[in-house]
């Protein structure tokens, strides 16, 4: 899904991004789903299987959301990390293997002994 998004909602209280298309897809993506999954050069690595594991980011908030020209968003999170371009494929990748790229998370996040928050 390479179309702009009908509507962002960001959602600070209950630490939510809300996406919604026009063909009536829509997700609820987690600030911390987000955050530990961003597109960035800093979490995805430079290359297949350089992925960092990233902890501690439960209570993540986001500080701004900025278009970044007619394919994607800038997240701002209050943690400092600001880079990784979440383009509209990209969040719509997201928000369709959420429940299993969560599951990998929390299984990734327990062998290697590090927690949420």
């Amino acid at each position: 899904m390479s179309a702009p998004p009908s509507e962002l909602r960001l959602r600070r209280a209950e630490r939510v991004l809300e996406v919604r298309w026009d063909d009536g897809t829509q997700y609820a993506l987690p600030l911390e789903y987000l955050r530990t999954h961003s597109p960035s050069a800093e979490v995805q690595g430079h290359g297949p299987g350089q992925q960092v594991l990233v902890a501690g980011k439960r209570n993540v908030g986001v500080t701004a959301i900025e278009p970044v020209g007619h394919y994607g968003v800038l997240l701002r999170f209050d943690d400092g990390h600001a880079t990784g371009i979440f383009s509209w494929e990209t969040l719509a990748r997201l928000g369709r293997d959420q429940a299993r790229n969560w599951q990998s998370y929390l299984a990734a996040l327990q062998a290697a002994g590090l927690t949420r928050d």
